[in-house]
């Protein structure tokens, strides 16, 4: 309240082409420049390994990979835009911390899904800087979210989740607003390619021991 600008919202759907085409006419009719783009939709599916359907790759596949590189090149000319030496344009890619370690409860689809969000962050971060335009992913840890809502929905079941991240909780809107603020911010402008754990320690984590019991 009391801030420059304002904020539209207006519903999208990544899933498809055209949906994807639709936005960026939305986003086309409202402004001539855009400086930060989060690519945030993501989708996921649990089942037992022998009982994954073969349609949840391609749906899950669809919204968090292929609609991340579809939308920020249809939205390049826009980024561009923005862009300059001093401040350049952003793009924040929501990964996993599922997609750094060898883990999968369950949600075989959606563990290869964020591996594939975290290396064309890094590809198109060096793609992109000749252009003024930095690239970086999130690789979070649990957050009470609509996808996590499963396991997370309670405050009891969260504060389970918690005990099993190394700094003994899962993770707060504070956490993703700080990060989001030191990329997007004259702090970040010299990052660009990096996928940043915001997973209280669980991509560090780990059960081996070598010579202590």
């Amino acid at each position: 309240p009391g801030g420059p600008g304002r904020a539209e919202g207006f519903a999208g759907d990544v899933s498809s082409e055209a949906g994807i085409a639709a936005l960026v006419a939305e986003v086309k009719a409202r402004t001539e420049k855009l400086h930060i783009l989060v690519n945030n939709a993501g989708v996921s599916w649990g089942a037992p390994l022998e009982t994954f359907p073969y349609s949840a790759w391609a749906k899950v596949f669809g919204v968090n990979v292929t609609a991340v590189f579809h939308l920020t090149r249809e939205l390049l000319p826009l980024l561009e835009a923005a862009a300059s030496d001093a401040d350049p344009s952003r793009v924040i890619n929501l990964g996993s911390v599922m997609g750094t370690q060898p883990l999968a409860d369950d949600a075989y689809s959606y563990t290869p899904s964020t591996s594939a969000v975290h290396h064309p962050t890094r590809t198109l971060a060096i793609h992109f800087a000749s252009r003024r335009i930095t690239v970086n992913a999130f690789a979070p840890g649990p957050f009470q979210s609509r996808m996590t809502a499963f396991a997370t929905g309670t405050e009891e079941q969260a504060r389970h989740v918690g005990s099993h991240v190394p700094i003994g909780r899962i993770g707060m809107p504070d956490d993703i607003a700080g990060a989001t603020l030191y990329l997007c911010s004259r702090a970040g402008s010299y990052v660009t390619g990096a996928i940043l754990p915001i997973d209280g320690g669980q991509s560090v984590q780990h059960g081996l021991t070598l010579f202590k019991e």
